[in-house]
């Protein structure tokens, strides 16, 4: 206290600056990245197709987010604990703001705000990354089962088994499938089950979806980076389930269309039996 009875010391001071020095911290954190583009992948795979990068780009906006509310909330808290104890104030109980109108309604309004932000930023995103174009160039169907993947090449998910172009790898637990595809070209796949349910994931490419039986689930994804990136089942579907592995091969078009001969000189041409799901088909309705 001062000689005249007033507040008006050091520490009154630092009080007021407390709350410039935190605004000022929260700023240097959360805009020291040049772009989204030099921020860490917090734990993300790097992504490998032109969709990968709005994946990424909203998990960092999201933890920016978290870290931006935590770090006021542990500010507000701190600034309790150390300005509000009782052996500074002498007082055995500060003064309440219990039935303040105003305080009362930001306390409501701010988490709406946040909410109402953050679901735009998902909804807008999401619908970006589910969009699908009417003529890709490339339609893989990819069919789920137990224990394994089959990848029906330039079919939809009714195969026609006479075609002349397509062809089909299946998998096995003992031997996991290689799905090749041409680097820079969009890829549509129509993802279809005959047991259970599964969960197509190859894990670069930033995406994955439920593969249903009668149900014809699908998403676009265009390749940007040659190499091999794993790829698994992402949903619990049995005993077997932690073997339900494939390998994603990115390769360029001229090696895409030679695996396609291949498979057909080796007699798998046209469409594997399992992928032929007529139940619940896009194409029936």
């Amino acid at each position: 206290m001062s000689p005249n009875g007033s507040d008006r010391s050091p520490r009154r001071t630092m009080r007021r600056k407390l709350p410039q020095a935190l605004a000022l911290g929260l700023v240097i954190a959360t805009a020291t990245g040049c772009s989204a583009n030099d921020l860490p992948r917090l734990g993300l795979p790097s992504p490998v197709t032109k969709e990968g990068p709005l994946v990424l780009h909203m998990w960092q906006g999201s933890w920016i987010a978290a870290l931006v509310v935590g770090a006021l909330m542990w500010g507000l808290i701190l600034w309790s604990v150390i300005f509000h104890r009782r052996s500074r104030t002498k007082v055995e109980v500060p003064a309440q703001t219990r039935y303040n109108v105003p305080i009362e309604a930001l306390y409501t309004a701010v988490p709406l705000v946040i909410v109402s932000v953050l679901f735009y930023f998902v909804a807008r995103d999401e619908a970006t990354l589910t969009k699908v174009s009417e003529k890709p160039q490339h339609t893989i169907n990819v069919v789920g089962f137990q224990w394994s993947w089959a990848f029906n090449y330039e079919n939809s998910e009714i195969p026609d088994p006479s075609s002349t172009t397509a062809a089909y790898e299946v998998g096995s637990t003992k031997e996991a499938p290689t799905l090749y595809l041409p680097i820079n070209e969009s890829v549509k796949f129509k993802l279809t089950s005959n047991d259970v349910i599964h969960d197509f994931w190859p894990v670069n490419f930033m995406m994955k979806m439920d593969v249903v039986p009668g149900v014809v689930n699908e998403f676009e994804v265009t390749p940007t980076a040659y190499g091999t990136f794993r790829g698994k089942c992402a949903e619990l579907c049995g005993v077997d389930h932690s073997r339900m592995l494939f390998n994603v091969k990115v390769v360029s078009h001229d090696e895409y269309e030679a695996h396609l001969k291949e498979l057909r000189d080796k007699g798998q041409a046209g469409a594997v039996p399992a992928g032929i799901l007529p139940t619940g088909s896009s194409e029936e309705k």
